[in-house]
């Protein structure tokens, strides 16, 4: 079902955006006009106005027989799930935060709990119309005749172009969501049990629909189950006084902790205090939270006060007056094989003094869509089919070391997921040399796609987006 308003506004909008595509002079270069963005990577400015994307923030249509929508490229996922529940229907996987659009979990990848059995974003499309590098919309799917872009377009972060519009699988969910808090005082032991409901979809008998973990520290750490559940009953509300990641902690000799939340409230429990992060801020102390603005309780608004940070270093200025040094920034997520997770964790709490950290389990889909190849399906993310990664992330600041170069910490965690055979997202800064890049990032098919889709270089490319932030 759709609306004809909506597909005007929609056609309407991909006309406001050729328009603007060809009002950049040929020399400059094409980025996108958008007011929020979920990027923490520092870039220059930009001297040309950025693509007009205004009426591509909306779902055009869904489809309740087929468990599909239509949806414009910079719909947020806020809008979007709100949309799909109406129809008893979510997305297959719906990243954490309300602000992050479809088009950009698409090209620049996202997870959620949901991964374990549904992959990442990307592999839930059908269809994307992507506005290329040379200012051309080109519909691509994996069977079509253009199928490379369709499987290069993942984790290519605008550097081959920017979806207008992408046909998604949607799944059916039920109104509520069981939780189980399952504690563990090793994280070997959390490590081989996350594996068991991977390879097993349940446990202790019971169903699961959703698993995530977070880790405390080398003694306290958690699995978060879920099951969905259509059953009624009295729901928790952390959109609050009460903090989510909070109510999963509880004493080492007791059994699950049980909880339960709307679908709605499920998918976005992270968001209302983006993880653990709001502390930065103060609005986690209970005086402060009461006084703060509930609508303001989400992780659009943070986003407000980091790029204030950035543009002051407020931080720095503080940690100053303090006598401490500057922070270094480490907000990263990583992917590491499963069983080499533990062997991360461990490291990573010896060596980066951050806690908590955020764990998410995922596979790619089984079996891969027609036309992938068999062993790199997407091969600017190559994860192998058949094998179980975890997700790593944390996000916060370490003292900065005068007696190190710029980024060490950073520098470290590369260092270490690349020998335990892992990736890093790239939403954040990196520092890799363009050898090791280039061969983590694609290389040579990314270039072949480079070259067939934005022969007159506009876009930047990868390497130059991701590490030198230009």
């Amino acid at each position: 079902m759709g609306s004809e308003t909506g597909r005007e506004v929609f056609d309407e909008g991909v006309e406001r955006l050729l328009a603007s595509y060809r009002a950049i002079p040929t020399s400059g270069r094409v980025r996108l006009a958008k007011k929020t963005s979920n990027l923490f990577r520092k870039r220059a400015k930009n001297p040309y106005p950025g693509l007009d994307v205004s009426g591509l923030d909306r779902v055009i249509s869904v489809d309740r027989q087929a468990r599909t929508a239509d949806v414009a490229g910079m719909c947020t996922y806020e809008e979007l799930v709100a949309t799909t529940l109406k129809y008893g229907l979510a997305p297959k996987v719906v990243p954490q935060l309300k602000t992050i659009t479809l088009g950009g979990a698409v090209t620049g990848l996202g997870i959620e709990s949901t991964s374990f059995r549904n992959g990442l974003p990307h592999e839930s499309v059908l269809e994307i119309d992507i506005l290329t590098g040379a200012g051309e919309i080109v519909t691509t799917s994996a069977t079509s005749e253009n199928s490379d872009l369709f499987f290069g377009f993942a984790n290519s972060y605008g550097t081959l172009g920017y979806s207008t519009r992408l046909r998604i699988e949607l799944e059916e969910v039920a109104p509520y969501v069981e939780l189980r808090h399952v504690r563990f005082t090793d994280v070997d032991s959390l490590q081989s049990t996350m594996n068991d409901i991977v390879e097993q979809g349940t446990y202790a008998g019971e169903r699961v629909d959703y698993l995530d973990g977070v880790v405390f520290s080398a003694t306290e750490s958690y699995l978060v189950l879920g099951a969905q559940t259509s059953v009624p009953g009295p729901v928790s509300d952390y959109t609050g006084d009460q903090i989510y990641y909070r109510s999963i902690q509880h004493s080492a000799d007791s059994t699950p902790i049980r909880d339960r939340l709307t679908i709605a409230d499920y998918l976005w429990r992270w968001d209302t205090d983006w993880f653990w992060c709001s502390r930065a801020f103060g609005a986690q102390n209970p005086r402060i939270r009461r006084l703060w603005p509930k609508p303001l309780l989400r992780s659009s608004f943070y986003w407000k006060l980091i790029a204030l940070d950035h543009r002051f270093d407020i931080g720095d200025k503080l940690n100053a007056r303090k006598g401490q040094p500057p922070g270094e920034r480490v907000v990263q997520d990583i992917e590491v094989p499963i069983e080499r997770t533990s062997e991360f964790v461990h490291w990573f709490l010896e060596n980066i003094p951050i806690e908590p950290i955020w764990l998410c389990p995922l596979r790619l889909r089984d079996p891969s869509p027609a036309g992938a190849d068999a062993h790199r399906p997407w091969p600017l993310y190559p994860l192998e089919p058949h094998r179980t990664y975890v997700n790593v992330g944390f996000w916060s600041a370490v003292p900065k070391r005068e007696d190190k170069p710029e980024g060490y910490a950073n520098r470290q965690i590369e260092i270490k997921v690349s020998e335990l055979d892992g990736h890093k997202s790239l939403y954040s800064e990196s520092f890799y040399g363009e050898e090791e890049f280039d061969q983590l990032y694609g290389g040579e098919p990314y270039r072949l796609l480079k070259k067939r889709y934005d022969p007159g270089s506009r876009l930047l490319d990868l390497y130059s987006k991701a590490v030198k932030r230009q």
